[in-house]
């Protein structure tokens, strides 16, 4: 016998006509069509991958026994008979033991140590079960080129390269054609063998215009980019996409790098000096490339400023153990291994959830700690590529510049994600922080009067199948959720849908803000007929509510739309309080309208969401 759920759905694709919704009278913004609009279809990439579901764009700390192995430094069998779950070994006196000696260890005299905020009075004299020093990777050789006398060797010319290891050539020319840097720009874009995934290729975009969206007194700064890709590089089989994403291969801060080199004593003269790279296994330092041993040429700065991320992840017990092992001062030493052992478990389980830290605020922490630059890159996390929704329609985007030529432009906006930092109170993401130093320096340039300031974007087609631009159609009723930077890819489906808009081709917009006089982004750039299409629900201002309560009070709206033939509900922004709350007053419309339960309402959506019609992209 059919369930309730799947009567309604059935009953929903039987309706080849959607009534308008009835009842009690509804708030919802109306549309006026354009007559005149030609009805377009989104064209389908000839290669275009099934279906298939995907996670938010969250972090991905642990998802196997071997990343908690990574982290913690103990197996999971290990770490279940030692722990009870209880969180007693958080507690300072009940981790004691009798029969244990413990001793007094000076701690390091320094802002940096104490922003760590580690509970540490007395530590064992014996210490177990210490983290083992992790296998090292990677290993840097300096290049030598080939002498002009004759080898020792006989007829055969070397070429050594570090320590013992020789190569052997017939050919010295050739070898020094493989064994030197490629000409490339590597302050605008990362080193060839970072390529993202064949074929795609990191482009330096030029960043054509720019303007900050968010006004003084947001608390997250947006700023709006439009980039060049007139000269992207052809032979590509996927092109952009309404709704969809590029990635961007962004950056450490240049200025973090080259601290974080003087801290590690690298002499200024070895750091952009061509050095080998070999790698005995996994994919550092390409980005999605196969696990294997590699051999290239590139420096030291390109390493750690393109490759290696300095900042985004919470220290491993790898990581101390490799600062325990070098350095040089015992209090130092101590502290570090106790960390790393299991005495010290609890207090590393409060250091990796306290405040946010990053491998310079651990190296001025322990000052003493200097590693070699290749043991630290074989222990530090990779630098992956930041993925950002556009924000415009990329099919009709283009800008003629004053010497008559036409530019193809995509636009997206990015908004500045911040975390505490031990000497300046809050530091800014690797991604959003690289965007917003660019977006300084462009508006700082215009404003001595520079037309066309020399800045990049280094980015590639998005590799994701996003759901948002997947899903997108030009039939169908269409309902847009969003709040923050969220509601960007919006943009652009409402763009594309006033263009080719008809009878039956609605679409409305619900927009979440905290104060829409310094934070309501792209304010009066939806089109022609935004009041009709758009309502701005603030949290922070007047009666002040939140766009999950819109969503309720639309419910006759959401109602129609979902159980209409091509109508869709996309929800897009961050997971924390409004994805959360938007998806719970969607099985509350289902409970009402539907006349469900919560569990059949619950089931409701996520049919929905198998069949296309529900698309909620959270991060």
């Amino acid at each position: 016998m059919a369930t309730r759920v799947e009567q309604l759905l059935a009953q929903s694709v039987a309706d080849s006509i959607p009534e308008t919704p009835h009842g009690s009278p509804s708030i919802a913004p109306s549309l006026t069509y354009s007559e005149s609009a030609d009805d377009e279809t989104e064209i389908e990439d000839p290669q275009q991958e099934t279906r298939r579901p995907r996670r938010a764009s969250t972090r991905l700390i642990v998802q196997s026994p071997a990343d908690i192995q990574r982290i913690t430094g103990e197996t999971t069998s290990q770490l279940v008979r030692r722990c009870c779950g209880g969180g007693c070994c958080l507690d300072l006196e009940a981790r004691r033991k009798e029969g244990v000696e413990y001793k007094s260890v000076d701690l390091p005299d320094n802002e940096a140590f104490r922003s760590l905020l580690l509970r540490i009075d007395e530590v064992p004299t014996r210490l177990t079960n210490i983290a083992d020093l992790p296998e090292q990777t990677a290993f840097l050789y300096p290049l030598r080129k080939p002498s002009s006398l004759p080898s020792p060797r006989g007829s055969a010319s070397y070429l050594g390269v570090g320590g013992d290891s020789v190569v052997d050539t017939s050919d010295a020319e050739e070898v020094l054609q493989k064994l030197s840097l490629e000409d490339l720009d590597t302050t605008i874009q990362p080193p060839s063998f970072v390529q993202p995934h064949p074929p795609h290729h990191v482009f330096p975009a030029r960043i054509y215009n720019c303007r900050e969206l968010t006004r003084p007194g947001a608390e997250k700064r947006t700023f709006h980019f439009d980039l060049d890709v007139t000269d992207y590089p052809p032979g590509e089989f996927v092109d952009f996409k309404v709704g969809g994403a590029i990635g961007v291969s962004a950056p450490n801060n240049f200025k973090d790098v080259e601290e974080i080199l003087d801290l590690l004593l690298v002499p200024r003269f070895l750091r952009d000096k061509p050095v080998l790279l070999r790698t005995t296994k996994g994919r550092w330092p390409t980005v999605w490339g196969d696990d294997k041993a590699r051999e290239l040429v590139t420096t030291r700065r390109d390493l750690l400023t393109w490759c290696s991320d300095i900042q985004s992840y919470p220290p491993t017990k790898q990581l101390l153990r490799v600062l325990g092992e070098y350095a040089t001062e015992e209090n130092e030493r101590q502290l570090l291994l106790f960390l790393c052992s299991a005495e010290g478990q609890g207090v590393f389980c409060d250091f990796r959830t306290g405040p946010h830290i990053s491998i310079l605020q651990l190296l001025h922490a322990f000052p003493s700690a200097k590693p070699p630059l290749d043991v630290l890159l074989s222990v530090l996390q990779p630098l992956m590529p930041r993925f950002y929704s556009l924000s415009n329609d990329p099919h009709d985007s283009f800008e003629k510049t004053a010497d008559g030529k036409q530019r193809r432009l995509i636009e997206i906006a990015v908004s500045v994600h911040e975390t505490a930092d031990f000497r300046t109170g809050t530091r800014t993401g690797v991604g959003s922080g690289f965007f917003q130093r660019q977006a300084l320096k462009f508006l700082e340039a215009r404003e001595r009067g520079e037309k066309e300031p020399d800045l990049y974007i280094p980015m590639f087609k998005g590799l994701m199948a996003n759901p948002l631009a997947k899903e997108f159609v030009s039939d169908g009723p269409m309902l847009l959720i969003g709040a923050g930077v969220g509601i960007a890819p919006f943009r652009g489906f409402v763009q594309r849908r006033l263009k080719t808009a008809n009878c039956a081709n609605k679409v409305w917009v619900l927009q979440g803000v905290r104060d829409s006089l310094v934070d309501e982004l792209y304010s009066g750039e939806w089109g022609v007929h935004e009041d009709e299409v758009k309502r701005v629900v603030e949290s922070r201002r007047g009666p002040g509510r939140y766009v999950q309560e819109e969503v309720k009070q639309q419910a006759d709206l959401v109602w129609y739309i979902i159980n209409s033939v091509d109508g869709r509900v996309f929800v897009c922004g961050s997971s924390k309080g409004m994805g959360e709350g938007v998806e719970e007053a969607l099985v509350e419309v289902a409970m009402k309208k539907g006349n469900l339960g919560r569990e059949e309402a619950k089931r409701f959506w996520e049919l929905k969401r198998d069949a296309g019609q529900y698309i909620a992209e959270t991060w």
